[in-house]
């Protein structure tokens, strides 16, 4: 058996978070869809950047997946990650930031004549929804030569993220991941991401997940548009249907878990949320986190309850404060 190196090894888009807090009349004025993730083109993103030069911009490295590999590390978890950046500064600064993160990060950068490293404009109104305009670069052009097959077989759970639905290169790679960990055993987690990516690839979702995915993670909007019913809970059992465990988030209700078609209710932690940027990532990360170190399905998801909790007391995906080691005392308890 091939030694486990890292708990989770993590695929998905690698982009540049560019994060800014804005009134709404900034997304009335710029003819902005509130509340979803919008793909966009350089030129409309430039316009959006410079309409922002009034206001604070912070810089991270992003991607929904890598926003679940930064929680993971944060908690004291293990993880490389696997995204496309170009030879470019943000593609510098995305390894960087990754790796001071704690996450490792070594995938060939595309040469600065193939395009640029990924962006997303994430936009914060005051009542803690998000916004995000992303242009995704030369994310899409990963592909399936870009997954080290020697790092995964040292994981124990492949984490891959529904985005990367959006192009023939980045479903290859999704696929071969899949692959690879089903022929050599390696738990397949799998996230839906946002109901755009549900609504779009429905089918192709329900393929993946019943003929590679051990766990899938949604929320209850995510859930709902797969089934194609009102009742999140029964739209969670017809996932369960089609592999053997489903976390799912619904918001301050905290999380279901189904396992073998058996439900469970895993209460949250209730807060005042600031920015609810990341949630689902953390939750995710939470959970990964509790599977490689031994926890129950319900106990791994109150911690994910958990980082999620923190996460939307912060402006942006990344958490300012460090996790490692605050399990025991978070969850006493709770078996």
């Amino acid at each position: 058996m091939t030694e486990k190196q890292y708990d989770v090894f993590g695929v998905g888009n690698a982009l540049v978070d560019t994060l800014v807090t804005i009134d709404e009349q900034f997304l009335v004025d710029n003819q902005i869809t509130k509340g979803v993730m919008t793909l966009v083109d350089s030129h409309r993103q430039g316009e959006l950047l410079a309409a922002l030069s009034d206001h604070h911009l912070e810089l991270r490295s992003g991607g929904s997946a890598a926003n679940t590999m930064v929680a993971l590390a944060n908690c004291g978890g293990t993880g490389c990650y696997t995204g496309k950046v170009a030879n470019d500064t943000n593609g510098e600064f995305y390894k960087l930031d990754m790796e001071k993160a704690g996450i490792f990060f070594e995938v060939e950068p595309a040469s600065a004549h193939e395009g640029y490293t990924g962006t997303c404009v994430v936009l914060t109104t005051p009542d803690a929804d998000r916004t995000m305009l992303t242009h995704l670069g030369i994310s899409t052009t990963l592909s399936a030569t870009d997954i080290d097959s020697e790092r995964l077989h040292r994981s124990q759970i492949a984490y891959v993220e529904g985005y990367l639905w959006d192009g023939d290169s980045t479903k290859q790679a999704c696929v071969h991941t899949m692959e690879l960990a089903k022929q050599a055993g390696i738990t397949t987690a799998f996230t839906y991401s946002d109901p755009f990516c549900v609504n779009r690839s429905r089918d192709d979702f329900e393929q993946l997940t019943r003929d590679y995915v051990d766990i899938v993670f949604c929320n209850h909007e995510e859930a709902v548009a797969f089934s194609g019913q009102d009742d999140p809970e029964q739209a969670i059992q017809t996932i369960g249907k089609l592999c053997p465990t489903v976390f799912m988030t619904w918001g301050a209700r905290g999380a279901i878990v189904c396992h073998q078609g058996s439900l469970a209710t895993v209460p949250a932690f209730p807060v005042q949320p600031i920015d609810t940027n990341g949630a689902g990532d953390a939750f995710a990360a939470g959970v990964l986190y509790g599977l490689t170190h031994g926890y129950s399905l319900t106990k791994a998801a109150r911690w994910g309850n958990y980082i999620a909790s923190r996460m939307i007391l912060e402006i942006g995906a990344r958490l300012s404060l460090s996790l490692k080691g605050q399990q025991d005392s978070i969850l006493q308890g709770f078996s």
